[in-house]
């Protein structure tokens, strides 16, 4: 079940190479699915995901709002997807919320400036300064929006497996270059790769189980999944919240026994 996820930048061409693989292997071709069925399980307007993926960040949002909740829940919605057989993603966060798993091909597009510009101006109908604008704020907004989802630089290319520039090969070229990377050996899932997958994936659907309850948003626990043994740890700030959590954490589908390591913070940190 290899998984492919490119990452395209303002006017990379990324969504239409997603096709051309997709086609090619016989994959779904997935992107702004992600989001709907993030809204979807856990409750969230979709143009709160939007709005957190593309635009730049409020400078009150580093203290008024925390934006774990969307990270997990977008991780968990991804992880289900993947699950379900062979995916091509394109977007801007795929390859982030599947780190770590490595029959994951994590592929980077890039093209020059100028190829940018012409191909917004010729998508959008703008002037040269316009686009060049467009891809500027744009690029700048994703960056940001990384940043604090994740701690990522998009531009670290050690992030990718390839990282492919659009201007200088036609799509076909691009598309057999992936076609022929995935299909390798480093990129076949094995009985080790697959376990930290299924892993990631369980602990992702606890996380956004725990974190899409109000009451519990602003825990400061850690979940850790091995098979179907899920391990919370942390400190609460009221002890009867374990016996709720544990309950909650015994509800999500794939968890078979639940290990709770949680400490009650002294009351004189509570109430200095």
């Amino acid at each position: 079940m290899p998984i492919i996820t490119i990452y395209r930048g303002a006017s990379s061409g990324g969504a239409d190479l997603a096709e051309r693989v997709g086609a090619e292997l016989g994959y779904r071709c997935v992107s702004r699915e992600v989001l709907l069925e993030a809204s979807r399980r856990y409750g969230i307007p979709e143009t709160k995901f939007t709005e957190i993926l593309e635009s730049e960040p409020h400078w009150w949002e580093r203290w008024r709002e925390s934006l774990k909740l969307y990270r997990v829940t977008l991780q968990a919605a991804m992880c289900e997807m993947a699950l379900e057989g062979n995916i091509v993603y394109h977007g801007h966060v795929g390859h982030e919320l599947l780190r770590g798993v490595s029959h994951v091909l994590k592929v980077h597009l890039t093209a020059t400036l100028e190829y940018q510009i012409e191909q917004v101006r010729s998508r959008d109908g703008m002037d040269e300064e316009s686009a060049r604008r467009y891809i500027e704020n744009t690029n700048k907004a994703r960056s940001r929006r990384l940043q604090d989802l994740f701690g990522a630089d998009w531009m670290d290319s050690s992030r990718f497996d390839m990282v492919l520039n659009l201007a200088h090969m036609k799509p076909e070229t691009a598309c057999q270059l992936i076609v022929a990377a995935v299909k390798a050996e480093e990129f076949q899932p094995s009985a080790e790769s697959q376990q930290v997958f299924e892993n990631l994936a369980l602990a992702s659907k606890v996380e956004a189980a725990l974190m899409s309850t109000p009451s519990m948003r602003h825990l400061n626990i850690f979940i850790r999944a091995d098979g179907g043994v899920v391990q919370v740890s942390g400190v609460l700030t009221q002890p009867a919240l374990q016996d709720v959590i544990v309950h909650e954490v015994e509800q999500v589908p794939g968890v078979t026994q639940v290990v709770a390591e949680l400490e009650t913070a002294p009351m004189e940190y509570i109430f200095p």
